[in-house]
């Protein structure tokens, strides 16, 4: 049965519609089995990464259960995995810390809030299309803020593999910390954090895929039980509450609009950023097409969800949807079977968890982050582009210095300010005549070309914009300076795709200085857009509107037998 346009406009808002109708009963099986795998990947995670945010171990493991529905319903990836992630534990625990004001209740409350929020902001982004605003953070930015996300992780979980007691606001203040406490560590616990480290780092590279993290969990419980060592001090998680969240709305008011929505922010760029990042490899592995604007509402229904059970933020990670595409998902039934295997542990199986070590979960973390610290990239960057090996190294010293949530934002400024800063900085080509041929290069790249007598030729390479007009103005001038004899300015605009009007004044500007010295002056290559622009201008009047459409070679041509007398 055919649709509407309208009824396909609504049909995309709800993707189980889509994915249902195309769904398989041979695919029943292989999401099952996903499911059930992820659930055994997230229990340990959930659990190091809730005490990462300085949460009871449960609200981790409600983020998975309730996130996955959510995100099951709205959501237009078939593979992504949704739950507490590293970098926003790790936020909640920098930034809610402070507000709570020592109260546990109250500090639950908050981060309760705080994805009831993102939630929200979820809808504005999607109502406004501002998918397009969190793509300004370039992927050099990212491989910053992942480093020094991971370093922070990393430090912050130390002093659990320790068994000292660890603080500090920011990367260098827990190091420091840890150095004057290492004289106390603990042998059992760093003995059972290390060995736990080992074998979840050993089995990621053996078994991949496998739930190598619930096997360790399970080893280390079975050991700390039969040899008695929570009597000999090894700090173990204690007793879990058995049940399901209970689901009422988070409580309002704690919170000024300013004091939350710096939270609620970055926390909605990290989200939506590594999960989009995610969502689009597998998407392109599997075959179908991932609506990055959908997953505005996919991510706002997830982190809902979690807000009604008491849980914090969640987000996509590429970590857990690996787990979950390489044990076989197919559609988003893979999450929801996962919610439900998490929930029968929650209803019967949390009483063997309270021997679990803390100095374990601290392995998980780690061995779950130090990914995140990719120095391959970084090394790639300064040989290929320094100024992307520079904006990487400023995410990386934002999060070291100022930690999660103000890096982040300091992240993406720094990218919007290298963005600009490269828009204001274009190439102009100065350009030759290759050997005997009609088309043109720059002198600066190619040896080869012949110099144009008596002619300046250059090309923009980006759109004219205020940001850039007077930058490429000065250069054309610049190289006039220094080239005597000069009868024609020739401006080539094809590597220009878009003007603005700051970019025809600047062509006002080149024409009434050339004009002052005798020298004549032709734009050509321009395209529509362009030509539109610069006849409303009045830039016709000033230069000869049939040779915007035609190339430099027929415009030098022509003008040759003048030129030459």
């Amino acid at each position: 049965m055919s649709v509407s346009p309208r009824q396909a406009n609504w049909l995309r808002l709800f993707p189980p519609a889509t994915w249902l109708a195309e769904f398989r009963a041979s695919s029943l099986s292989s999401d099952a089995i996903a499911g059930i795998t992820l659930a055994a990947y997230a229990i340990p995670v959930s659990l190091a990464y809730a005490g990462l945010a300085g949460l009871p171990p449960q609200v981790g493991v409600y983020g998975y259960l309730l996130g996955g529905i959510g995100y099951a319903l709205l959501g237009s990836s078939r593979q992504l995995a949704v739950g507490p992630t590293s970098a926003i534990s790790l936020m909640i625990a920098g930034a809610v810390g402070g507000l709570a004001g020592g109260d546990p209740v109250r500090y639950g409350q908050i981060a309760s809030l705080v994805a009831f929020s993102v939630a929200v902001l979820c809808l504005v982004a999607w109502l406004f299309r501002l998918s397009l605003l969190v793509r300004l953070i370039s992927d050099s930015i990212l491989v910053g803020f992942k480093a020094g996300a991971g370093l922070t992780i990393i430090m912050s979980q130390l002093p659990g593999l320790f068994g000292v007691a660890g603080g500090g606001h920011n990367f260098f203040d827990r190091a420091l910390r840890l150095a004057r406490q290492l004289g106390d560590t603990r042998p059992l616990v760093f003995i059972i954090g290390l060995a736990a480290m080992l074998l979840l780092l050993l089995g990621e590279r053996r078994l991949p895929g496998k739930p190598i993290g619930l096997a360790v969990v399970a080893l280390s419980i079975l050991v700390v039980s039969i040899f008695g060592l929570p009597a000999l001090g090894v700090p173990v998680t204690g007793e879990i509450p058995t049940g399901l969240p209970a689901l009422a709305l988070p409580t309002f008011g704690l919170l000024e609009f300013d004091e939350l929505f710096p939270i609620a922010a970055g926390c909605l760029v990290l989200a939506y950023v590594e999960g989009v990042s995610a969502a689009r490899s597998f998407a392109a592995k599997h075959g179908y097409t991932l609506d990055v604007r959908q997953e505005f509402l996919g991510l706002g229904a997830a982190n809902l969800a979690t807000a009604f059970g008491h849980g914090y933020p969640v987000a996509g990670g590429l970590s857990q949807s690996a787990v979950n595409d390489s044990a076989g998902a197919r559609t988003p039934l893979a999450l929801l079977f996962c919610s439900i295997t998490l929930s029968l542990c929650l209803l019967f199986f949390t009483g063997l968890l309270t021997n679990l070590p803390k100095a374990v979960l601290a392995a998980v973390v780690f061995a779950a982050v130090y990914k995140l610290v990719d120095v391959g990239a970084l090394i790639r960057m300064w040989r290929i582009s320094r100024i992307d090996f520079y904006a990487a190294i400023i995410a990386l010293v934002s999060v070291l210095f100022l930690g999660i949530l103000q890096g982040v934002l300091l992240a993406a400024l720094a990218s919007i300010f290298l963005l600009l800063l490269r828009a204001s900085q274009p190439n102009v080509a100065f350009l030759g005549r290759l050997p005997g041929s009609g088309r043109f290069s720059d002198r600066a790249r190619h040896e080869e070309v012949e110099p144009l007598a008596g002619i300046i030729a250059f090309r923009p390479e980006t759109s004219l914009l205020y940001i850039n007009a007077e930058t490429v103005l000065e250069t054309v001038l610049d190289a006039l300076r220094t080239s005597p004899d000069v009868r024609l300015v020739a401006c080539d605009l094809s590597a220009s795709p878009f003007i603005d009007l700051a970019g025809s004044q600047m062509l006002r500007d080149l024409h009434d200085e050339l004009a002052s010295r005798s020298i004549a002056f032709s734009i050509v290559g321009a395209h529509a857009q362009l030509r539109e622009l610069l006849r409303a201008d009045g830039l016709a009047e000033k230069t000869d509107s049939n040779e915007w459409m035609r190339t430099l070679d027929s415009v030098l041509t022509d003008r040759k037998p003048p030129l030459q007398g």
